[in-house]
């Protein structure tokens, strides 16, 4: 722990440095934080890297930026002189390049520390766990919760090759895996879990997609059910298609997904027909008839008409302006997904239209209903 806020400090310090730079025009008085910054991570005694000595390089880059700078600040500048305005643009330069190479390995340095105390950390509990498996956790989970944050915000800063080799030196993915797919912890610790996972796979699909399909993250995301677990599992199927979709289908998942159109919580429902919006557009055939088959037409003339009839299920936005409701013409923009996804071919995709047709005539309650449906799958929805 003393690691790695001692990095972030550092860091800190150099964000003063640049701030101070860029305020003085690259000339900072020798009294600015920048210079009193540098100076302390350069003083042997009382400096914040004095208990834990950095890595030569990192040391050696610090010492040359801090008299870089000093030979900044020093270099007045002169009028007329070609000689001073060449000197200046000499040591910005160095002062530029010394930063960016301490920045790289100040982060490599915060990313090493961030991947391996999280995987000690579940390593730790895996064991824990092992050894007894009515073990209770809590005491341990808010620490976890904290390392899974720092790692899904550095996952969210984009892709870096040397990051990438870490998370796989350290197989951090079937970790975090396991914690998902582990009861043992709270729902809270594996939905955080289940949210890193999802940012694994976007950081680099490549890689982590085999792993999410051969693993058992899916079919304890969709068992799951809960808002965060649904908002991951739609992130998976826009980001791995049509694979994931069979997947789910071979475990059962789509239909469970369905069911949950009809659960008791408002958010759930949303959350469940967009899942249902994106297997439609990137199911295939047999996903497709799996939910055709049972029941989501059903479950979605029921949504659209508590639309209608619900007036508590209307949403209003932070102006007060009156917002369209969330089931609105759901089964015309089923229809619609079908029709325009990646998944069918066009023969299927007129097969399907014509089942969700019939589908439709077989779950409205009143003729005007029906015409209304049929009309919006065949028209589209009046605005």
């Amino acid at each position: 722990m003393e690691t790695h806020q001692q990095l972030f400090k550092i860091r800190e310090a150099l964000n003063r440095v640049f701030h101070d730079l860029q305020l003085s025009h690259d000339s900072p008085d020798s009294g600015s934080s920048a210079i009193k910054a540098l100076l302390e991570l350069q003083t042997p005694s009382g400096s914040i890297i004095s208990a834990n000595p950095l890595p030569f390089s990192l040391s050696q880059h610090l010492s040359q930026l801090a008299d870089s700078v000093q030979e900044l600040h020093n270099s007045k500048p002169s009028r007329n002189s070609i000689i001073s305005f060449v000197t200046r643009r000499v040591w910005s330069h160095e002062v530029s390049r010394l930063a960016a190479e301490v920045e790289s390995e100040l982060q490599a340095l915060i990313d090493r520390e961030t991947v391996s105390k999280l995987a000690t950390t579940i390593a730790e509990m895996r064991n824990s766990s092992d050894s007894s498996p009515s073990l209770s956790l809590s005491l341990d989970e808010d620490k976890l919760l904290d390392e899974m944050c720092v790692l899904q915000e550095r996952l969210s800063r984009g892709f870096d090759i040397n990051l990438q080799h870490l998370l796989l030196k350290t197989g951090i993915f079937a970790e975090l895996e396991w914690v998902l797919c582990n009861p043992i912890f709270s729902r809270r610790v594996r939905e955080r879990a289940a949210v890193s996972v999802k940012k694994l796979v976007l950081y680099n699909k490549d890689v982590f997609v085999g792993s999410v399909l051969v693993g058992g993250s899916v079919r304890v995301l969709v068992s799951m059910g809960s808002l965060c677990s649904l908002q991951v599992l739609s992130s998976l199927i826009k980001a791995i298609k049509s694979p994931l979709v069979d997947e789910m289908d071979s475990s059962g998942g789509i239909l469970k997904i369905v069911s949950y159109l009809s659960s008791n919580e408002f958010e759930i429902k949303i959350m469940a027909m967009d899942c249902v919006m994106e297997i439609g557009y990137f199911g295939r055939k047999e996903a497709i008839e799996a939910m055709l088959n049972g029941g989501v037409i059903k479950k979605l003339v029921e949504l659209q008409r508590s639309d209608l009839i619900d007036k508590c299920a209307r949403d209003v936005c932070e102006k007060g302006k009156e917002m369209k409701y969330p089931f609105a013409s759901c089964v015309a923009r089923f229809a619609v997904q079908l029709e325009v996804g990646e998944g069918l071919r066009q023969r299927e995709k007129r097969a399907s239209k014509q089942l969700i047709l019939n589908k439709v005539r077989e779950a409205c309650v009143s003729d005007a209903e029906c015409a209304t449906i049929v009309a919006e799958v065949l028209w589209g929805s009046s605005p």
